[in-house]
C-alpha cells in the first residue's frame, strides 16, 4: 500500500434488507452501495458528491463500522478494517471519528458541552477532572467558541455554534481521519462559509483527511482536493476537483455542474444546459449494466449488459462510461 495513502475503499457493497409480511421474510435488497472504490491521501480532502439517496452517507458510515458491507474491503493504515471484532476496531474508532448533518439532533440535550466533547476523552481515558474541563475549553477555543460556554447545553446555541461544538467533539481524540457527513447542509447559507472555512483551517493546522460528503457542489469545490461523483450506489467518475470542474467527462456530473448557478446573469443565459429525463430508479430494483443508462443520452446496448467500472481516460481521471473509455 502507498504510504501517502491513508484509507483505501475496494469495491465496497452495502445492502439493506426490506422484510415484508408478519414473519419479516426478507423479499429484496436496497443496493445502497453497490462496488465503490476509492482511496484518500494522508492529509487532503475526498469530496463525495451526488443526489440525495445515492450512497454517500452509507458509505461514510459502512467506514466506521455503523453499517456492515456485504462485501469489499476497507484499508486504514494497511489495517483492513471490514473483518476486525468490535473490540479490535476499538483502537481505529479513536482515529475515525464523524461529523453528523444535523447538529440539533447529534446532541445530547441533556449533556452539557463539558460532558458532550469531554466524553470521548473519558471512556478511552485521557483526562478526567479538573484536566478535563481545561481540555474541553481549550477545544471550543480551537472551534472558536468561547470556553465559558462549557456548563451550557445544546439549547442554549445556536445551530452554527452547535455544529462547531460537533466538530469539537469529533477532534477530542485527535483522529487522523475525519468523515463530515454534509456538516453543512441544516446551516444557513451565511453560517456554511464559516464552517467550511474552519474545516480547512483545522486541516491545515492539526494534518486532519477528510472524506467530505455533500450535495453542494459549490462548497465542495471550496474545500476539496479531489472530488468522486456519485450515482445509485456506485462512483461514476473520479477525479481532481480542479479537472473534475474544468472538465466534466460522464453524462451524470455534466448535467449536476450545468445545474450549479452561476452569479454572472450573461454567462448563465448563454450555457448549455444538460436536462436529465426520467426519475432516479430505485435502488431496490437498479437497472442492469451501467445504472445510469435509462437517463443517459449516451446509452448504448453494452451499457445495458454490462456494468462499467472506473478507467483512468486521462491523468488522475477516471469515469465509469463506455462511451468515453472508448474515446466517444
Amino acid at each position: 500500500m502507498n504510504q501517502d495513502v491513508l484509507l483505501r475503499v475496494e469495491d465496497l457493497k452495502v445492502y439493506f434488507p426490506i422484510h415484508r409480511g408478519v414473519f419479516r421474510t426478507v423479499v429484496g435488497h436496497v443496493q445502497a452501495v453497490d462496488g465503490v472504490s476509492f482511496t484518500i491521501r494522508r492529509g487532503e480532502t475526498l469530496g463525495l458528491v451526488g443526489e440525495s439517496g445515492c450512497g454517500k452517507t452509507t458509505t461514510g458510515r459502512a467506514i466506521l463500522k455503523f453499517n456492515r458491507p456485504i462485501s469489499g474491503k476497507i484499508y486504514f493504515d494497511d489495517q483492513e478494517l471490514v473483518g476486525l471484532s468490535e473490540s479490535r476496531f476499538r483502537p481505529f474508532r479513536r482515529r475515525i471519528q464523524m461529523i453528523f448533518q444535523d447538529p440539533y439532533a447529534s446532541l445530547n440535550p441533556r449533556m452539557t458541552v463539558k460532558e458532550t466533547v469531554g466524553e470521548p476523552l473519558m471512556i478511552y481515558r485521557l483526562s478526567r477532572g479538573v484536566n478535563l474541563r481545561k481540555e474541553v475549553q481549550g477545544y471550543l477555543e480551537l472551534v472558536g467558541l468561547s470556553p465559558q460556554y462549557v456548563d451550557r447545553y445544546p439549547h442554549e446555541f445556536s445551530g452554527g455554534q452547535r455544529q462547531r461544538i460537533g466538530i469539537a467533539r469529533a477532534l477530542a481524540l485527535r483522529p487522523d481521519l475525519i468523515v463530515c457527513d454534509e456538516p453543512i447542509s441544516a446551516l444557513d447559507v451565511s453560517i456554511q462559509a464559516q464552517v467550511v472555512n474552519l474545516l480547512k483551517e483545522l486541516q491545515k493546522e492539526l494534518h486532519l483527511t477528510y472524506l467530505f460528503i455533500a450535495h453542494d457542489l459549490s462548497m465542495v469545490r471550496h474545500i476539496s482536493d479531489r472530488v468522486a461523483v456519485m450515482y445509485l450506489g456506485t462512483i461514476v467518475e473520479l477525479a481532481s476537483s480542479q479537472d473534475l470542474y474544468a472538465q466534466p467527462m460522464h453524462p451524470y456530473t455534466q448535467a449536476l455542474m450545468s445545474a450549479v448557478p452561476i452569479p454572472d446573469p450573461k454567462i448563465e443565459l448563454q450555457r448549455n444546459r444538460t436536462i436529465l429525463t426520467g426519475d432516479v430508479p430505485s435502488a431496490d430494483n437498479p437497472p442492469s449494466g451501467c445504472h445510469f443508462r435509462t437517463r443517459c443520452p449516451l446509452a448504448t446496448e453494452i451499457c445495458a449488459t454490462v456494468k462499467p467500472r472506473l478507467n483512468e481516460v486521462s491523468a488522475e481521471h477516471y469515469t465509469a462510461c463506455y462511451m468515453i473509455s472508448k474515446g466517444g
